[in-house]
């Protein structure tokens, strides 16, 4: 008995595989976009593979030169020297506030400082030093003390146009109740206070208590200031006296509503 024919076989073999529903277009969109997202993964890793080594690996972006601006007293190489950036070493890893960190400690001339990366290989320094608002003289030196009563450097020679200060401060309550350190900031007080042609005519700022401050002027001239308080006020009234009676030698403005004159 002859066996089944090609197309019996073929109808047979039909028959018993199960039928597969055709691939609709959006399993196809679906697939497509997995593939997209895969490809996608695959050359962001790879690319941020190439940044991390380009900022860490590379000789490319290394830390190769320093730049400071703002310096006046320092000079560019101790800051440099101060700062301890480490050359060669990956620009990214330069740890930028401990660099501004050591050169408040090691310089105390520094008031701020802003440290910056500058790609591709340098470091930016930009510094703003302590200006000097009272000298306290010490033996043949001198004690420089900013706006801020910080005493932060001492010098051989005194800086033009900084007025001396002379702390005689009596035994009163006033000293006991304060400190000298807070007599020394009402000291400041007063000369961030003063007028410009006050302060610049200013030889000493002589402080006996709290309450109890004068200066010294150029020509043997001088002035009761009093305490720190209503500076802004006292300041004008002493503008004002000034102008009226420019050949006196003596002015107070400790009470800046009954200012007195006298001397003229």
């Amino acid at each position: 008995m002859a066996g089944p024919t090609t197309a019996q076989r073929g109808a047979k073999q039909q028959k018993d595989t199960p039928d597969r529903p055709p691939r609709t277009s959006a399993e196809g969109r679906r697939m497509s976009r997995r593939m997209l997202l895969i490809v996608i993964a695959a050359a962001a890793l790879l690319l941020g593979s190439g940044v991390l080594w380009a900022l860490y690996g590379s000789s490319w972006l290394r830390a190769e030169q320093v730049r400071i601006t703002g310096v006046d007293v320092l000079t560019p190489a101790e800051v440099e020297t101060a700062a301890e950036v480490p050359m060669g070493a990956p620009l990214i890893s330069v740890d930028t506030d401990a660099v501004a960190a050591r050169l408040r400690q090691k310089l105390p001339r520094i008031d701020s400082v802003d440290v910056v990366r500058s790609w591709p290989h340098g470091i930016g320094l930009k510094v703003t030093e302590r200006q000097p608002v009272l000298l306290v003289e010490k033996g043949a030196k001198f004690i420089e003390v900013d706006a801020e009563g910080v005493r932060f450097a001492t010098v051989d020679k005194a800086p033009g146009h900084v007025p001396l200060l002379e702390l005689t401060p009596d035994q009163s309550a006033s000293l006991r109740r304060f400190g000298s350190d807070r007599l020394v900031r009402e000291a400041v007080r007063v000369a961030g206070d003063l007028p410009d042609e006050v302060a610049g005519e200013t030889r000493a700022v002589r402080v006996t208590s709290y309450d109890a401050v004068s200066l010294e002027l150029g020509g043997d001239r001088t002035v009761i200031w009093g305490s720190g308080e209503e500076g802004a006020v006292k300041a004008k009234v002493l503008t004002a006296l000034m102008k009226a009676a420019p050949k006196a030698g003596h002015f107070d403005v400790s009470a800046p509503t009954a200012p007195a004159v006298s001397g003229s």
